[in-house]
């Protein structure tokens, strides 16, 4: 199962959801009607997502070229913003309307900026330490390269 082209996309989905329901929960039962707590769990979880997102990145990154992990990582993020957004009130006792079209799309761009910030930071991490794919193809290249011997010419 492990091995199917959805798996890394539906893990990473759940786990972003499972971030915003243990926010959630928390804003819940222990800073209720506290508008100001409930903020700060806000930024809190999206920074979690972002963080999150740029350790798959680096992880990621290291082993694939970006064709081939970038697709996965925006399908992923995407699918943990809908159920966010979409099932995510549930859990906290809302409906996913209730505070207005406002509140709805400021989610949306919240949790897209902090996706695609941490997604960026990853990546450019890896870049930074030379742990990227092509960095480290460029690297297996020249060592290639310089441990063939000379080739003699004979005139």
């Amino acid at each position: 199962m492990r091995q199917q082209r959805w798996f890394p996309i539906a893990a990473l989905a759940v786990g972003l959801f499972a971030i915003n329901v243990v926010a959630r929960l928390v804003t819940r039962f222990v800073f209720d009607g506290d508008d100001a707590a409930e903020g700060h769990a806000s930024i809190a979880m999206f920074s979690m997502i972002g963080l999150v997102l740029a350790v798959c990145t680096f992880l990621v990154c290291q082993r694939r070229r970006p064709s081939e992990w970038l697709p996965d990582l925006v399908f992923g993020a995407l699918a943990g913003m809908l159920l966010t957004i979409l099932a995510g009130p549930f859990v906290s006792g809302t409906q996913p309307f209730s505070g207005g079209a406002g509140n709805f799309f400021s989610q949306v761009w919240l949790y897209g900026g902090f996706a695609i910030g941490g997604t960026l930071v990853g990546y450019w991490v890896a870049v930074a330490l030379a742990k990227d794919y092509r960095s480290r193809s460029l690297k297996a290249y020249t060592e290639s390269r310089q441990a063939k011997p000379r080739k003699v010419v004979r005139r």
